[in-house]
């Protein structure tokens, strides 16, 4: 017999749990994928991997993606 989540008896639930975003103090933002990420100007990237990490230092040549540009200046 499946257990019964606490989001799924929350009115107006979503069926999936929420996502995970792990904060890192020197690093990137890491999410449980896949992710769609709006930026400023509107335009929506997205990412189908298990784990996605966003650029929180805008150093990335890839951003919003992060390729660890900040551990150069950390």
């Amino acid at each position: 017999m499946r257990r019964k989540s606490w989001w799924s008896s929350v009115p107006n639930a979503r069926s999936e749990p929420p996502r995970r975003i792990k904060v890192q103090r020197r690093g990137p933002l890491l999410l449980e994928g896949p992710v769609e990420v709006e930026l400023e100007d509107g335009t929506v990237v997205t990412s189908d991997r298990f784990r996605v990490a966003l650029c929180t230092c805008r150093r990335s040549r890839r951003y919003p993606w992060c390729d660890t540009s900040h551990r150069d200046r950390a």
